[in-house]
Parts: C-alpha cells; structure tokens; sequence
C-alpha cells in the first residue's frame, strides 16, 4: 500500500494559496536575514536602485545596467572584503530560516533575526522579488526587501580607512518595521570589528523621520559643512579634449 502523501509545510502552503495573485501575506512574525549579495543577485539590486531613485524623483538619472552594476559589484579581481562597492541584502519570510549551508559568504555569516508584526504584512510582488540566492536548503518563500550599500573612503585625517554609507532603502511593504536599525547597525559593526574609522553619508535635512532616525543610532551631524559635488557639464570642462 502506498503511502499517505505529506501534508505540505507552512511555507508551500502560504506560497501555493498566493501564487494566483502573486501576494504572500505575513502575520504575527516576520524572519529576516541579512546576507552579502552575490552575483545572482544583480536583477534585484538594479530593480531596488531604481526604486530608491524613483522614491527621490530621479529616475531620470538612472544610467546603470545589470551588466554596469556587475562589473562594479562583481569584479573577477575583487578588491579585499569590504574596501570595494558592498551591498547587504535583507531577505523577509514567513517562516524561519535556518543556518546556510551555502559557505560562499567568505568573511560574512548572515544575521538570522526575527521581528515581531503589529500588522500583516502583504508582500504583493512575490513572483518579481523572490530571493535567487541559493542556501541549499531549499527555502522557497524568500523574498528581497531591501538594501545597505557602502564602501570604504579614505581621509587624510585619519590613518585608516572609513565606511562611506551610499544608501540605505526598502520596499514600501517593509517599511517602518524597525528594520533599519538592523542594516545600519550591521554596518556599523562590520566596520568597528574590521578596524575602519566611520561610517558616513548625506543625511538629508528634508526627511526628519531619516535625519531623527541617525541622530538615534549615534551619527553626528555637522552643520558647518555643506555637501558639494561637481558632476556633469561642469566636470566635463576639465576634460582633456585631446585624450580618449
């Protein structure tokens, strides 16, 4: 006699009973991890760098490519951990996730966290932000929420080298959830156990509930500096016309 087939997991179940209108909802727990990206991981990050671009009405200003971002991130000659462009990916579940068995993450285990809901949490783009990346353990309801992308700088004023901290961005559904204090603090950790001085970055005025939230993380702010950038026709007048 053959038998009973097994009931599926909680996970196949929550994916199977959304797949038909692409929406996974979250209750009363929600898992994070914390990981570097990867390479398999490109689709994703152009589509959060679009958003974050679209969230400040720039779109018109994203020029990069997967293949651009790729040879940015992913370089066959990598500079060592951390001192090139870094990117932590946050990965959200309904259900737990267990220890990778993935031993890629060189010099990075990812943070397995768990976060208390207040709410349902309705990721509603489930089939476009699934998670690429393979843990081998055949996880299949992960999904991309969000991002911190860093990389080191230097100072003249200090002997070693800093952090500077790009951007830090989620999707809307995984907002106000406390999540930043993880992808910031993370970085802040990585950088003091890695013997960097800093982390630093543009806090913008405009976004109080930003500006409070790294005043509360311990960040300074200096008012008696002004952000300056020379870009685009202007940088250009002090190319040498005669070299390509």
């Amino acid at each position: 006699m053959a038998a009973a087939p097994q009931p599926p997991s909680l996970s196949e179940t929550i994916i199977t009973n959304s797949l038909s209108e692409n929406n996974v909802t979250i209750n009363e727990k929600i898992y994070t991890r914390l990981r570097l990206a990867t390479k398999a991981d490109l689709y994703h990050i152009y589509q959060l760098f679009y958003q974050i671009h679209a969230y400040h009405n720039n779109t018109h200003l994203y020029k990069a490519t997967e293949s651009s971002l790729a040879n940015l991130l992913f370089k066959e000659n990598p500079l060592p951990l951390y001192y090139g462009p870094s990117v932590l990916l946050l990965e959200v579940s309904p259900t737990p996730f267990s220890e990778s068995k993935n031993t890629t993450d060189k010099g990075f285990k990812p943070v397995l966290t768990t976060f208390d809901l207040k709410f349902p949490v309705v990721e509603g783009q489930a089939e476009e932000f699934r998670s690429k990346y393979d843990d081998e353990n055949d996880k299949k309801d992960v999904f991309i929420a969000g991002y911190a992308f860093f990389y080191a700088n230097y100072s003249c004023f200090y002997d070693k080298p800093g952090f500077y901290f790009e951007s830090l961005y989620f999707r809307e559904s995984y907002r106000k959830l406390g999540m930043g204090r993880l992808l910031f603090g993370t970085v802040a950790s990585i950088a003091a156990n890695n013997e960097f001085v800093s982390v630093e970055g543009i806090v913008a005025v405009w976004n109080k509930k930003s500006y409070d939230f790294y005043i509360d993380m311990g960040v300074d702010i200096f008012d008696e500096f002004r952000y300056g950038k020379l870009h685009g026709e202007n940088l250009q007048k002090y190319a040498d016309k005669g070299e390509k």
